[in-house]
């Protein structure tokens, strides 16, 4: 029996699954969790991975090991391979003003849709690094090397063996804001903008499968990804599949043949960990969305659940902004969440509940019908992550997006595609493994729910432009 494992290290945990390479059977599991905020020592990550490692029963027996990790976050090595400051986190939104620059620099935003089809907003890796070159210049001096978490991590797990030696993959390099999909090539000279005329040394970029060495006791190691390829490719995602992800934050995804370009900077043009594109849509507010409505009605998820599907679709007119984080998608960092329409009938918390689940998921139908735009097929939508185990997220999103949903059994689907990715690397075949446990749900749609979403959150956004503008 040969198993290979593999590795989520997410925003708020790592998690470490060891499979079966031939059929991909569950063999043993762990995880540990990460600390909070949106600027982290990355050296906390490893410690995670180590722990969840250990309680997954180590890696002594495993033939092959691949890292998917959240997308974004911004590494700083010096010359000795030491990080020179905490990670800035997709989630961290001090470099807004940056992105706004970054924009105008290039020439707007079609120059950057054209040049690597990602328009730079907070989350986005260039624009981190210019903070760091405005804000803390000490630190961009001392920057050798930028990175990506899963690089980090797939170095470390090799022994760390200097930072000529780093590799990413395709997929989390497109990302960055500084490496073309469409091109498969890095645009040292945006780097170079963004870092303000600094050239530090990037990862090199492995084809899907081509191996990144070996730990320390001969493991294969994968070329690892980003957390939404990870799990496009667990979930054996492919044209016509729209990938609908409620972790910490809100993703829509879609596997294309063709890169996307998209000037309004809705759609993130990255690539998947196939060699095909997976155009993709990311909000910042998921499924804490339903935690934070649940606090404050004083209730637990089941209650909320239970509440929201007793309300009417719609819910009397009651719509919910759910941009408690601020927003990537449509870009208002500063924005915060609201309520509107309430009324005399409405004013309860099954219509608050409702209201909750609702513009949770029309916030999403709003990055598919962007992604469609781009000319993407899309026939179904395949529903993961936590806010999945909602009932009443798996009961409404039908009648939100007007597509079949397929529910696959709650599992570590990030975890799961870097195993699937650790086994293609060794054995230089791609496996077949089994998403077992799928629902497939179907509902009335309800476009009139959506489209009162969209006048409600079009107004808002237009009106924060404008007082930042004024301001």
């Amino acid at each position: 029996m040969t198993l290979v494992a593999g590795i989520d290290s997410s925003t708020q945990s790592c998690k470490v699954v060891v499979r079966e390479a031939d059929d991909g059977a569950l063999v043993r599991t762990g995880s540990a969790p990460h600390p909070d905020g949106t600027e982290v020592d990355p050296r906390a990550w490893w410690g995670a991975l180590e722990e969840a490692a250990r309680r997954a029963g180590g890696f002594d027996d495993v033939a092959a090991v691949s890292v998917g990790a959240q997308q974004h976050g911004m590494v700083l090595l010096n010359e000795d391979g030491d990080v020179v400051r905490d990670a800035l986190l997709w989630n961290d939104t001090r470099s807004a003003a940056q992105a706004a620059r970054l924009v105008d620099e290039l020439g707007g935003a079609h120059a950057w849709a054209d040049a690597v089809g990602v328009i730079p907003v907070a989350a986005v890796t260039a624009t981190k690094l210019r903070w760091v070159a405005d804000e803390e210049p000490r630190h961009a001096d001392a920057t050798a090397a930028v990175c990506l978490p899963h690089d980090w991590l797939t170095w470390r797990l090799a022994g760390a063996p200097g930072i000529a030696a780093l590799t990413t993959d395709r997929g989390d390099a497109s990302g960055t804001g500084y490496f073309s999909a469409r091109e498969e090539r890095y645009r040292t000279d945006l780097l170079e903008l963004a870092f303000r005329n600094r050239a530090p040394l990037v990862p090199r970029v492995l084809a899907p499968a081509e191996t990144a060495g070996h730990t320390p006791a001969g493991a294969v190691l994968g070329p690892g990804t980003g957390d939404n390829a990870a799990a496009a490719l667990a979930l054996d995602a492919g044209p016509g599949d729209l990938v609908v992800s409620l972790g910490t934050s809100g993703v829509v995804s879609a596997v294309s043949e063709v890169p996307t370009a998209d000037p309004d900077g809705y759609v993130a043009g990255f690539a998947d960990a196939t060699g095909r594109q997976l155009p993709l849509v990311c909000t910042l507010n998921g499924a804490p969305v339903l935690a934070r409505v649940a606090r404050l009605l004083g209730v637990d998820l089941d209650t909320l659940s239970d509440l929201a599907l007793s309300a009417p679709a719609g819910a009397d007119g009651l719509v919910l902004a759910p941009w408690f984080a601020g927003e990537r998608s449509p870009d208002l960092p500063t924005a915060r969440a609201s309520v509107h329409g309430l009324g005399v009938d409405n004013t309860t918390p099954a219509h608050l509940a409702r209201a909750a689940v609702e513009g949770l998921l029309c916030s999403l139908v709003v990055g598919a019908d962007y992604i469609r735009a781009q000319g993407v097929p899309v026939e179904r939508v395949l529903l993961v992550g936590g806010g999945a185990r909602s009932p009443a997220v798996r009961e409404i999103a039908p009648t939100m997006f007007g597509l079949p949903v397929v529910v696959p059994a709650p599992g570590e689907y990030v975890a799961d595609g870097a195993a699937r990715q650790a086994a293609w690397t060794l054995t230089g075949v791609l496996p077949r493994w089994q998403v077992g446990g799928s629902e497939i749900r179907h509902g009335e749609h309800r476009p009139d729910v959506v489209a009162r979403y969209r006048e409600v959150t079009e107004r808002l956004a237009a009106d924060l432009v404008a007082g930042s503008s004024e301001a």
